[in-house]
């Protein structure tokens, strides 16, 4: 049994993800932005698996303070978290600029990800996972979009420059830590059923199971060892290659650690 944290938990691939999970029988720690949906989260899993061990976390990943707090509490309340699930993201936004300046699908998408993942490096084992879901969708990052010194970019672009940047510090992450834990960025499946997907391109989409599938492969597998630095396409359903960027160590690495100091700012 693990102990496994999941961020945005409360609906999507994230929800399913936990059912799936708990019926397996593992710890979950489940990330949600309100109470109330947290609550319904927990209700929906324990109807799927009625003994699931579960505990919940409230943060508004646009308040990288909330995310930090979220952190040293679950360091605080556990000796050990075998994998993190970093799922949580944002698409359309009704006001997308933050009251900093900065564009709030690289503060959920990105940003977050790295304060999260930095806070809870200390109780996540060499064995341990660390799964950043990535997209389709990666284009090349501008740096002033990132940094605030623009922001008037259209939502499908900001989404695709979020996520290959998260691509790019996942890979950095897995070179600065070569015993582990397992960096891995995860493309869970393109237009799935989720409400980003309804919201974003007005469509159904395709079934949850598809991305929850491979997220609990992500966590469990022995396929995903040694798999550091890699990037799984589910669309593909195999190991594939991100985006060019994304395989340049050198540009990784230097973009992860303005990801770093920008996060930094905003603490």
């Amino acid at each position: 049994m693990a102990t496994i944290l999941i961020t945005g938990a409360t609906d999507g691939i994230g929800l399913e993800t936990a059912k799936q999970l708990a019926t397996r029988g593992h710890n979950l720690l489940l990330h949600g932005r309100s109470t109330e949906k947290l609550d319904a989260a927990v209700a929906v899993v324990r109807d799927a698996s009625p003994h699931a061990k579960v505990q919940t976390y409230r943060a508004d990943f646009t308040d990288l303070a909330q995310v930090a707090a979220m952190a040293w509490r679950i360091v605080e309340e556990h000796e050990t978290l075998d994998v993190l699930i970093n799922n949580a993201g944002v698409l359309k936004l009704p006001q997308p600029v933050l009251a900093s300046g900065h564009d709030a699908r690289f503060v959920v998408n990105t940003f977050a990800v790295d304060v999260l993942t930095s806070g809870l490096l200390p109780i996540i084992p060499q064995q341990g996972r660390v799964v950043t879901l990535s997209s389709a969708a990666q284009s090349p990052v501008d740096t002033d979009l990132m940094t605030s010194k623009r922001s008037d970019a259209e939502a499908m672009d900001a989404y695709a420059q979020s996520k290959l940047a998260v691509t790019m510090w996942s890979r950095a992450m897995a070179l600065a830590h070569p015993q582990g834990p397992a960096f891995i960025a995860v493309n869970p499946g393109s237009l799935l059923a989720s409400k980003m997907v309804r919201e974003g391109f007005g469509v159904a989409g395709k079934d949850l199971s598809i991305g929850a599938d491979i997220l609990v492969r992500s966590a469990e597998d022995a396929e995903f060892e040694g798999m550091s630095g890699r990037y799984f396409d589910n669309d593909a359903r195999d190991w594939g290659r991100p985006h060019p960027h994304a395989e340049d160590d050198a540009r990784s690495d230097k973009l992860a650690q303005l990801i770093r100091e920008t996060a930094a700012s905003l603490l």
